[in-house]
């Protein structure tokens, strides 16, 4: 059995906003019985007073995680968003920090895909309009502004997985695919690849959005694209809250510029179902509002459980950092015939050499090191001859630059 520095039972684990409970059966399957969930996000103040005893830190979109928050959490190893984007962590402070997070970046997909496909059809056939005024008590049975989507064009922005996934279902249901990326993407089945954000914004019956949020992506639909997009066409927004300039919006849905919209995201979004949640769309009944729900369905929420929590594991227990957004990347295997130590300090001239003399001055054989730096941090993994104990682990610690070092086993 493998020896590891620290007994799994002893790491403690705190779950967070009602993740899914296949990620507390993974922890428990591989040894960590000390987890503590909650179904909802904590105040920071409280969640403050907890992190100061947390090793593996799990949350989903609502828990912002800040520089501040992040110095209270002397023993955390790693964070994970069970969640698409990490925008709700500083990614920089953890990274500083020797934190690396981790996400799940595809495994709701599919879900947040056929929200959108549902969106199209609703918006092109007027439902949430119709939809609003028969619970009034109001028949407006009508084929006024009410359309079929086969050979109307979708105009995606951001042609990833998800705009893909959105791409395929729309030509199954024969829509004509028309895409804009400011990466060069392979067109799948008969999408059309737009040189610029005015080609597609002047092509799309309907519009949907699928880019992360960026300095670049902020705003990047406001009052001048909007007024290119075609008279009578849809947006819809399943991405980030602030890639769409929500008042513009509202400005070209009132004149009849733009004749629906959906919005799945919001600059600011309530910390739990008791906050209110307020929008310039709420007054529009050609409007689809939903609290973040695109990835919200219970395959893709079990699927992330499984994917995030995997991912920490094997950084708990290898080293390995496969999938971190904010770390350097190393993929190991277990090797417990050796003795593995990580070391994460940082990014500058002479530390390896002290590291390496630390090992050179006690007869330590090496049996293999791994090594991968950024502009900000390095990060090292070795694996040694020699049964070291926790004083080794102090000289470590005392190199200068050095951010965080742990023994794995």
């Amino acid at each position: 059995m493998t020896r590891y520095s620290l007994d799994r039972s002893k790491i403690k684990v705190l779950l967070l906003e009602g993740i899914h409970d296949n990620a507390h059966a993974y922890f428990k399957e591989h040894g960590y019985s000390s987890i503590e969930t909650h179904p909802v996000a904590l105040e920071p103040s409280v969640l403050a007073t907890k992190l100061a005893d947390v090793h593996i830190l799990g949350i989903r979109s609502r828990s912002d995680i800040t520089a501040e928050l992040i110095a209270c959490a002397r023993k955390l190893i790693t964070i994970g968003c069970f969640s698409i984007g990490t925008n709700q962590v500083d990614l920089d402070t953890a990274r500083i920090n020797g934190i690396p997070v981790f996400n799940a970046p595809y495994s709701n997909t599919r879900s947040v895909a056929e929200l959108v496909i549902a969106e199209i059809i609703m918006l092109m056939r007027g439902v949430p309009f119709k939809n609003a005024l028969a619970h009034k008590g109001k028949w407006h049975k009508s084929a006024k502004g009410s359309y079929e989507v086969r050979n109307k064009t979708l105009g995606i922005i951001g042609y990833g997985h998800i705009g893909t996934q959105v791409s395929i279902l729309a030509e199954g249901l024969g829509m004509r695919v028309y895409f804009f990326d400011i990466v060069k993407k392979l067109a799948i089945g008969n999408a059309v690849e737009c040189q610029s954000l005015d080609e597609v914004l002047k092509t799309a019956d309907v519009l949907t959005i699928h880019v992360p949020s960026t300095d670049l992506t902020r705003n990047m639909i406001g009052d001048a694209q909007l007024k290119k997009m075609k008279k009578g066409a849809c947006l819809i927004n399943a991405a980030r809250g602030d890639v769409v300039d929500y008042k513009a919006l509202a400005h070209y849905l009132e004149n009849g510029h733009i004749a629906g919209a959906a919005a799945d995201v919001f600059p600011e979004e309530p910390a739990s179902e008791t906050d209110p949640f307020i929008t310039e769309l709420q007054k529009f009944e050609n409007v689809i509002l939903t609290p973040h729900i695109g990835g919200s369905t219970l395959e893709a929420q079990a699927n992330i459980a499984l994917e995030v929590s995997h991912k920490m594991v094997k950084y708990s227990n290898t080293g390995s950092t496969l999938g971190a957004t904010n770390f350097p990347q190393i993929d190991l295997q277990p090797n417990e015939t050796k003795q593995r130590f990580l070391h994460i300090h940082k990014n500058i001239p002479g530390i390896m050499q002290q590291l390496n003399n630390v090992f050179a001055s006690r007869k330590i054989n090496i049996a293999a090191q791994y090594l991968q730096t950024d502009t900000a941090i390095g990060y090292v993994i070795i694996d040694s001859e020699s049964e070291l104990e926790q004083d080794f682990l102090d000289e470590l610690r005392k190199i200068p630059g050095t951010i965080k070092t742990r023994m794995l086993y």
